[in-house]
């Protein structure tokens, strides 16, 4: 009977270190895993950011010649207009008083 009792409490024992064997290997499986999921989050976010640095440089290059295309357009414009009134100045002013006064 002493026999009996001194294997169950010796598999009792046994019982419990293998738990708590299993449990640090859960514990280490569970932090490699995390830090596996962080690592591929922070690849992720550098990869991103890498992109939207891309698009960003491209996005404002393409502003800039738009700007530069509109702001040329802005130019033509005026010295068109200016040209227009040089020409015309004289005659646009006789008209208008010509209107006024008739």
């Amino acid at each position: 009977m002493q026999d009996m009792i001194k294997r169950i409490v010796e598999a009792d024992n046994e019982a419990k270190a293998l738990e708590e064997s299993n449990q640090k290997a859960a514990e280490k499986e569970r932090q490699r895993i995390e830090q596996q999921a962080q690592a591929i989050y922070q690849q992720y976010m550098d990869d991103a950011e890498t992109e939207i640095a891309k698009d960003a440089t491209y996005v404002e290059k393409l502003f800039e010649r738009k700007l530069a295309d509109t702001t040329a357009k802005q130019e033509s414009v005026l010295i068109k207009l200016r040209a227009d009134f040089e020409q015309n100045r004289d005659k646009w002013v006789d008209e208008i008083v010509s209107r006024v006064i008739d």
